[in-house]
């Protein structure tokens, strides 16, 4: 049994790692304060602390084996008109992060990171050579940590794996996304199944796609934690090792109302909106190097699946509510 610290495990991706370190017989603690994360959604049997990064010295000592950090500000529309906010928080606070590790002698860290360090890619499917060049201070400053992870490891030892996401969905138990305001489109075509919206915007159908909408690469958030438990074994003292995760093929916008209609029973009304700046038409993973790696395969691909446990996610917080 290992002993790990979750920052930001109160979160979406934080939490259901949380719980797949638990189920594989560890010791978590999560480290949150609570500012986009939920109380509730600590799993049951972690110990919780209630607090922010720039403090994680007053409680990370030499009993850690590692630290998995998903504590950053994540929303690319804030970061756009509020980009102080994101330096500030996912630089600064991750700075003093890695110095609490090298305090402590925690030696090794997963990182959090995303898609959005590429920016508008030049060629599809993206691997992990490809330039990074970031349309907003959100990736920018994912990338940004990135670079002094990489110096970390090179100067002080630290065996780091950094995993960039593409689009993350689907629930696992009761974990499962709650973003305020929210911002990711399949629960947002939910909340229109669920009378809670009344159509969802398409935003832009003439994108040089099958169907003019954008396609994205949408991967489970239960394959996705089931990487972080493989990095930390793959991770390699000096080496910062950087992998896409996704499943290398992509679904348009169009094609996951569908499934949502399909899945839910319900008429999803669409609207069409211009297009948004900085949305490429195309964003495929390669995930070839996090299948050479870290020996990871995602084995819930199939987009109905995934909608069918968002959806049942959404209905259990619906009841709750209600209750």
């Amino acid at each position: 049994m290992s002993k790990y610290l979750v920052t930001g495990g109160a979160g979406y991706v934080g939490s259901v790692v949380a719980q797949h370190l638990l189920e594989a017989g560890h010791e978590v603690t999560v480290l949150d304060n609570l500012s986009t994360g939920f109380r509730a959604g600590v799993p049951a049997g972690a110990a919780f602390v209630e607090g922010d990064i720039r403090d994680a010295g007053k409680w990370l000592d030499a009993s850690y084996d590692a630290v998995l950090h998903f504590a950053a500000f994540s929303q690319v529309g804030e970061s756009v008109v509020k980009p102080e906010k994101y330096w500030d928080n996912n630089v600064g606070g991750t700075m003093e992060l890695l110095a609490a590790m090298r305090e402590a002698g925690v030696r090794r860290l997963v990182f959090s990171s995303t898609a959005a360090t590429y920016g508008e890619p030049e060629q599809i499917p993206i691997t992990e050579s490809a330039p990074t060049a970031p349309t907003n201070p959100y990736g920018a400053s994912k990338l940004a940590v990135d670079h002094m992870i990489s110096g970390e490891a090179a100067a002080h030892g630290l065996a780091a794996v950094s995993l960039r996401y593409f689009n993350v969905a689907g629930a696992y138990g009761s974990c499962g996304e709650r973003h305020d305001p929210e911002s990711h489109l399949i629960p947002l075509v939910l909340q229109v199944a669920q009378g809670r919206r009344e159509a969802i915007s398409v935003f832009g159908d003439d994108y040089p796609t099958p169907d003019g909408t954008c396609i994205r690469d949408y991967i489970h958030v239960a394959d996705l934690a089931e990487a972080h438990l493989l990095a930390l074994d793959a991770a390699t003292p000096g080496e910062h090792l950087i992998c896409n995760l996704g499943n290398g093929n992509g679904f348009s916008v169009r094609e996951v109302i569908e499934t949502v209609r399909k899945v839910t029973g319900h008429p999803i009304p669409e609207v069409i909106a211009p297009r948004r700046g900085g949305d490429p038409a195309v964003l495929v993973a390669s995930a070839k190097t996090a299948v050479d790696r870290l020996g990871w395969r995602p084995s819930r691909a199939d987009l109905a699946g995934i909608v069918a446990d968002a959806w049942q996610f959404a209905q259990q917080r619906e009841r709750a509510t209600e209750e």
